[in-house]
């Protein structure tokens, strides 16, 4: 491959592809214009970005600015309660219609022991040998054939500055090749995402009128498996419930007290038992009440190219849970999960003890036809209905003494799911976008598992929301050795120029 200067590059888009614009053929020149890319998604990960520091952030902000400002984009910081948001935006036409990209800027902390590298924010280039091992390669390497299943390695090398260099590449190249958007764009940044975007979401009132758009796009999260060009409809929302149930006033000896002083944990152990049968159903009365799927849906789920048979051994699980009958159809219901169980000794070893107390800690899992504080009340209502006495407090003593089973139960009613219709205009042109860049459908996903911390931002400012994951499943997102493959930048980029040609329709 031939490499070229950032100045013979850009005289390479100018006289190029600007002749043959109407007809560009993305694939090579994305390929010819690939080892610059990696350089400045090189150069970007090597910007530490954990959100707890601020100067580090700020950084990010000055690239993020340059970086857009020298594409055409207006770059504002909007002051917040904690970090600021960046907004890039890029206005054709007052009278057109308007999508808000969102991404984020920061990265999960980093345990630098645990990575396969020096330094988790120094980007590693790796290939994989024949018995499976990454081994690093020096980034001269670029220059020449670039082989798409090399990864780059390094803290938010996917999540979620893999997309951002895709969008910013894909908007670099409509620029060299003279090629004019047919809506506005406006580009969250978002400093904050990993800690549950709190300074984004303080946003929501004081600049709705900035963050005022048609359609929503969220670049962030991994593709199907496959690598297929992938669309995601909906995300599930998550609600929280700590459940403590209680014995002796305080720990007791299990020679002296053992068959006298009751033990909590068998309590606690009979009272999940009785939330969930033993196929995984959730036995908790109308726990899934109102969720039908119709044959439209089942056959939407269905085309999900989905293996069962992998995914179960990837897992290392004999049978599911038996409340969907494919992957993709179990996340279209509610889920009930224990998260953690304690007594009150944390300390080192063990002790003969019968504990005076446990505390279960569940979250639930939620779907767009469910709302988390009735799922909380149902929760609590079958509490009640197993003969608990409930509190949202430790009891007194005068309570121990009168009530037999009591229960302090204390809920968080946390975010609500969202999902956007397969078959609304967005989802639509969307599909026929990435179908006619490809050749092929995109795989379509209904509801991911997962939760998105700016949920309540699509809710608040009623926007339609499709998420647009781009980066590899097996990017260790969040853990030690993150990593991007990167066929799977080179196919963003293609994705979000299909996307940024786009002539939308009401």
């Amino acid at each position: 491959m031939k490499v070229f200067s950032k100045h013979m590059l850009g005289c390479f888009f100018f006289f190029v592809v600007h002749a043959i614009a109407a007809q560009t053929n993305w694939d090579r020149k994305i390929e010819t214009a690939l080892p610059e890319i990696l350089k400045k998604h090189r150069e970007l990960v090597s910007i530490p970005n954990v959100s707890s520091n601020t100067a580090d952030m700020m950084k990010n902000v000055a690239w993020i600015t340059d970086a857009f400002t020298n594409i055409d984009f207006k770059v504002s910081l909007l002051e917040t309660t904690t970090l600021p948001v960046v907004l890039a935006e890029k206005t054709v036409n007052p009278k057109a219609k308007t999508i808000l990209f969102y991404l984020h800027l920061d990265g999960q902390a980093v345990n630098p022991h645990k990575w396969n590298q020096e330094n988790p924010f120094q980007p590693v280039l790796k290939a994989q040998d024949a018995k499976g091992s990454w081994q690093p390669l020096d980034w001269s390497k670029i220059e020449g054939t670039i082989d798409p299943e090399w990864r780059v390695f390094g803290r938010a090398a996917a999540d979620d500055k893999a997309p951002i260099i895709m969008l910013l590449a894909a908007l670099e190249f409509m620029k060299h090749a003279s090629q004019e958007l047919s809506y506005n764009v406006k580009i969250i940044f978002d400093l904050q995402e990993e800690t549950r975007s709190e300074g984004f979401l303080s946003t929501l009132e004081t600049y709705k009128n900035n963050y005022a758009a048609d359609y929503m796009i969220i670049m962030d999260g991994p593709a199907h498996p496959s690598n297929v060009p992938t669309l995601t409809f909906g995300c599930r929302g998550v609600a929280t419930c700590n459940i403590t149930l209680y014995g002796a006033k305080l720990p007791q000896h299990s020679g002296h007290y053992g068959n006298y002083a009751p033990n909590p944990v068998f309590a606690m152990s009979h009272l999940l038992a009785s939330m969930k049968d033993t196929s995984g159903k959730v036995s908790i009365a109308n726990f899934y009440e109102g969720i039908p799927l119709d044959t439209v849906t089942q056959n939407l789920l269905a085309r999900v190219p989905d293996n069962e048979e992998a995914i179960k051994k990837s897992l290392g699980i004999a049978q599911s849970d038996a409340v969907g009958a494919t992957y993709q159809e179990s996340l279209q219901y509610p889920s009930l999960n224990v998260r953690h169980i304690e007594t009150s000794w944390k300390g080192p070893g063990l002790k003969t003890i019968i504990p005076e107390v446990v505390t279960a800690y569940l979250d639930i899992r939620l779907v767009k036809e469910t709302d988390g504080a009735a799922q909380l009340e149902k929760i609590k209502k079958h509490i009640a209905s197993q003969g608990y006495f409930i509190l949202d407090r430790t009891p007194t003593d005068a309570e121990r003494l009168l009530h037999e089973k009591i229960a302090t139960v204390t809920s968080n009613p946390g975010i609500n799911a969202f999902r956007t219709e397969v078959h609304s205009p967005i989802g639509i042109q969307l599909r026929k976008a990435l179908t006619d860049a490809f050749g092929t459908s995109p795989v379509i996903i209904r509801t991911m598992g997962g939760t998105v911390p700016i949920t309540p931002a699509i809710q608040v400012l009623d926007i339609p929301a499709i998420i647009v994951p781009m980066v590899n499943m097996d990017n260790n997102q969040h853990n030690p050795n993150e990593n991007i493959r990167i066929g799977n930048i080179s196919q963003g980029i293609k994705m979000c120029l299909a996307i940024l040609a786009m002539k939308l329709e009401d």
